[in-house]
């Protein structure tokens, strides 16, 4: 992992991947107090798992606020966003892989 670099999201929020295979891919996001990642979806199913702070999770009408230990699962194509409660450590795996953060690794580091 420590030949991953950090690469910023949103403004607040940066992600280095921790490890990636045929069909799964995880990462760690920091996200900072007060930070803001808008509403999008993307094709590969997510589980959200908090390691430290607290942030809320808006999927469609429902909000959550989760906090350490908590998990969340989000399916395929479902639009979600997230609010920043506190500063926020986040292990998120994603399967099939997140192709295009794996590329932006390879650039990043090609720099």
């Amino acid at each position: 992992m420590k030949d991953n670099p950090w690469i910023e999201l949103a403004p607040g929020i940066r992600r280095r991947t921790v490890t990636h295979g045929a069909t799964m891919y995880q990462m760690i996001a920091e996200l900072k107090a007060g930070s803001v990642m808008p509403s999008h979806q993307h094709p590969q199913e997510q589980i959200i798992h908090i390691l430290s702070g607290r942030m809320k999770v808006n999927v469609g009408n429902d909000s959550r606020v989760l906090g350490p230990g908590d998990s969340h699962y989000l399916a395929s194509n479902v639009p979600h966003g997230v609010e920043t409660l506190e500063d926020t450590r986040v292990l998120d795996t994603f399967s099939p892989p997140r192709d295009e953060y794996i590329a932006l690794d390879e650039k990043a580091r090609k720099n």
